[in-house]
């Protein structure tokens, strides 16, 4: 591999001393990792290595110096993340599980498909997942979201439902308007209450650090610094699909989760899941992922229970005798 030396001049006196952290232990992890060497020489940086180390950590002191001069600190959990982006292949399966940085609370994928959805999410800012139930389509993403809050990749998280089965018969059910769509938005709630202890979420979802919408309440919107979750996409139509997905706004990641099976719109509507899927798939930055009944790691019993249904209509049985 060719060799390659990069300067990094500092404008701040105190910057090496924050960017290298406490007792230097951001600069061992970045040096251990990607074998770099890292000296400071007068108020410079001299990065020394291959080509693809000197790259590698010239974009993550370039983040890291971005972060501090917008919030003044660098926690070691933002190097880390940063790391597991950007270490070489060989280091990313060490790296493989998502830190929710609760109570030292880790989740790893647990199928190869999996495997490819999280790395999917880290290296593309618009990933599109689709699968049957159970393949850990929403619970990942909402993982992986947790973590790029927690790790000040983003600022907030909003995680997207639309509510197509209530339709225009939302009236009938009682309660306000966030009661009557509670049970819509409710498994969304749910993957995030089993990731973080209650109070911590009630926090959030106060001060709109986590915010869980209907997608009709989407419009109008631009989300900048935000990881957006749309579940259940396969119930969207193409102008619903469209509006959301314009909603990005700089800094942000959008995840979207569905199952074509599964879809609740009228007969003659095409999905605006599969065709958003057909038109971008082919962008840079833009990724499809598809999982399968082998990535199922609910009970046993659903797996089963998917495949009995997609083998097509269910063989007609005689009357029972009276």
């Amino acid at each position: 591999m060719s060799h390659a030396s990069q300067t990094i001049p500092l404008t701040r006196s105190d910057e090496a001393r924050l960017l290298f952290g406490p007792g230097d232990a951001h600069l061992r992890k970045i040096r251990e990792t990607l074998g770099t060497s890292i000296v400071l020489r007068g108020d410079s940086l001299i990065l020394d290595g291959t080509t693809e180390q000197v790259e590698q950590a010239s974009q993550i002191f370039a983040r890291l110096r971005e972060v501090l001069r917008r919030d003044g600190v660098i926690h070691n959990e933002l190097v880390s993340r940063l790391l597991d982006t950007n270490a070489p292949a060989s280091l990313v399966s060490a790296t493989a599980e998502i830190d929710l940085f609760e109570k030292a609370k880790k989740i790893r994928p647990k199928t190869p498909g999996q495997q490819r959805y999280v790395d999917a999410i880290r290296k593309h800012d618009l990933v599109f997942c689709t699968g049957p139930a159970g393949c850990g389509k929403t619970y990942l993403a909402v993982a992986m979201a947790v973590n790029a809050l927690r790790s000040e990749q983003v600022r907030r998280i909003v995680l997207v439902r639309p509510a197509v089965e209530a339709g225009e018969k939302l009236g009938f059910l009682p309660g306000d308007l966030l009661a009557k769509v509670n049970p819509f938005l409710r498994p969304l709630l749910d993957a995030m209450n089993d990731m973080l202890n209650f109070e911590q979420v009630r926090i959030y979802m106060e001060n709109d650090v986590v915010e869980i919408v209907p997608l009709a309440f989407m419009r109008g919107r631009t989300l900048n610094d935000t990881f957006i979750i749309l579940d259940e996409a396969q119930n969207t139509t193409l102008t619903q699909m469209k509006m959301f997905l314009t909603r990005m706004g700089e800094g942000s990641k959008i995840v979207v989760t569905g199952d074509a099976t599964q879809s609740d719109l009228p007969p003659d509507t095409i999905s605006g899941l599969n065709d958003a899927i057909a038109r971008l798939k082919n962008i840079s930055g833009v990724t499809v992922v598809s999982l399968s009944g082998e990535d199922i790691v609910r009970h046993r019993l659903v797996r089963e229970i998917v495949k009995a249904y997609d083998q097509g209509p269910a063989p007609r049985s005689s009357p029972a005798n009276s």
